[in-house]
């Protein structure tokens, strides 16, 4: 746990003020979850994906989407070498730890739809072979808001629910962006960040998460919450199995990162949100009155918390 606090700070040290940010970036790694980061242009959104990976030491790749990156530019491509005479692979940067997917809306839904076997299976497929991702592996997804953007392609929902969470940054407040000025006014903290992590690091703490229980009376307030987005009525597509799963693991990967043995209501409480906003689908008359985060509050004030003292640990 250690390395794990170390791994924050150098993290909180680059981007300030965002420690609950922070905080679910780890949960989503040791979760095996995905996360978009989306905020207006400036908000440190790239900054914090390349600190994030700097942290880990595994490998690295970035990718800048624009309308002309090619699916075949995400995952790789089978090419005729004339000095060989022979057809050779050469594998995209998606085979790698970290996958820093930049501004991934600006790239045409058929490059999008380039992540969607690597995310959910840790495989790609070129031109008919199999090539496996070694966990761990986690895409980190950043993006501006679309309706401020010209040029952009909104994630399709089968894409939005392989993300684990969808972040939103915003903006610091007054007395962190001093805290900046101050900071960045001579060095680059980024720089400074040394790697806290293995890999090996990561895959036992992975499976180590997998070993957290949770009580039937948590997992009926979680399903709860599932069945509860699927009956409202602004929403047209609730909360998938998929989304179910992500919550309970993210759930019991909080559990770990704060010592315990055990999921609470607390932690689905927390993390819902996160899980849910950016994957339910509202109706057409539902997203004129109201926005998905609104929707999520209703959802959850719907459906008591348990509060029976000591039954989460059985």
């Amino acid at each position: 746990m250690e390395k794990i606090t170390q791994a924050k700070k150098s993290l909180n040290n680059v981007i300030y003020g965002k420690e609950e940010v922070v905080d679910l970036l780890f949960v989503a790694l040791f979760a095996q979850g995905h996360v978009l980061l989306e905020s207006v242009p400036g908000t440190g959104k790239t900054k914090l994906a390349k600190s994030f990976a700097k942290v880990m030491d595994g490998e690295f790749n970035r990718v800048q989407f624009t309308p002309d990156v090619l699916p075949s530019d995400v995952t790789g491509i089978r090419f005729f070498n004339p000095k060989t005479q022979e057809f050779e692979l050469r594998i995209g940067p998606v085979v790698s730890n970290v996958l820093l997917a930049d501004e991934i809306n600006r790239a045409t839904p058929k490059t999008q739809s380039s992540l969607l076997e690597v995310m959910e299976e840790y495989q790609s497929t070129i031109d008919g072979e199999t090539i496996k991702v070694e966990s761990p592996f986690i895409v980190l997804a950043t993006q501006n808001p679309v309706e401020s953007n010209y040029g952009t392609f909104p994630l399709p929902e089968a894409q939005l629910d392989r993300f684990l969470f969808k972040i939103d940054l915003g903006y610091p407040d007054k007395e962190e962006e001093k805290q900046i000025l101050t900071t960045y006014r001579t060095s680059d903290p980024y720089d400074e960040i040394q790697a806290s992590l293995t890999l090996e690091d990561i895959r036992e703490f992975q499976y180590q998460i997998k070993q957290v229980t949770i009580s039937n009376i948590v997992s009926d307030y979680l399903l709860g919450l599932i069945h509860a987005s699927r009956e409202h009525n602004d929403v047209e597509l609730g909360i998938s199995p998929r989304g179910m799963l992500a919550l309970m693991r993210a759930a019991q990967a909080r559990a770990f990162l704060d010592g315990r043995d055990f999921v609470t209501p607390e932690d689905i409480k927390k993390l819902a949100p996160y899980v849910f906003e950016h994957r339910l689908i509202l109706t057409m008359e539902g997203s004129i009155k109201k926005t998905s985060q609104q929707v999520v509050a209703e959802i959850m004030k719907e459906v008591p918390v348990p509060v029976e003292e000591g039954a989460f640990s059985e």
